[in-house]
């Protein structure tokens, strides 16, 4: 069960995504989230900046997490492995909003500038990765990929886990994912058994 409690933010965090779902995201004020939520504008800049921060908080824990736990990954571990691990541990940080996350979601997918903001936060969070993996001493185009795929694969596992009807947890849908694309850099076992048996591409052409 989500460990989210309605509390002063909290409340504001759902009348507001209820506003933007409901009336759009431009047409909505903070004196209607307040209003709804049952608090005056001025507690709702006590805890948000303006609107889209209630989609983007700037308190967000994700960056310190997600180096911390790349820093924290033994050592011989593969790159998208550590990446693996950093993300499963920041799971929780959207576990915790499970039940508004879809809302967020849809609020972010039918608004081009917040689709805007959204990317330029998962590529912050990719120059993080990508960052604490290269003081790990990968060289730089590797860690820039590692990272780039990583947080790819995360962004296709997070929508696969909003929109999962069987509600499996944010970490088993990153783990499946990072190992699909795992399975896309390597070559399958197949197609190593073809070229051992010898129909290779230039064998084929001739």
């Amino acid at each position: 069960m989500s460990r989210w409690k309605p509390d002063a933010r909290g409340r504001l965090e759902k009348a507001a995504l209820e506003l933007y779902n409901h009336q759009g995201f431009d047409a909505t004020t903070v004196a209607e989230i307040a209003t709804r939520a049952g608090v005056t504008e001025r507690t709702f800049y006590r805890h948000f900046a303006d609107k889209r921060e209630v989609l983007f908080p700037a308190d967000n824990p994700l960056p310190d997490i997600l180096a911390g736990a790349t820093a924290a990954a033994p050592l011989p571990l593969a790159p998208l492995e550590v990446i693996t691990r950093a993300l499963v541990e920041a799971a929780p940080v959207f576990e915790e909003r499970e039940d508004l996350a879809p809302q967020r979601q849809a609020v972010i997918a039918a608004n081009p500038e917040l689709q805007e903001r959204e990317l330029a936060k998962l590529a912050a969070l990719a120059s993080t990765l990508a960052h604490t993996l290269r003081q790990r001493g990968l060289e730089n185009t590797t860690a820039a990929l590692a990272a780039e795929i990583g947080i790819a694969a995360f962004k296709v596992a997070y929508e696969r886990w909003v929109n999962d009807p069987d509600r499996h947890p944010l970490a088993q849908h990153i783990r499946e994912t990072l190992d699909t694309a795992g399975h896309l850099i390597a070559p399958p076992e197949h197609v190593a058994a073809t070229d051992d048996a010898g129909f290779t591409g230039q064998e084929g052409a001739a």
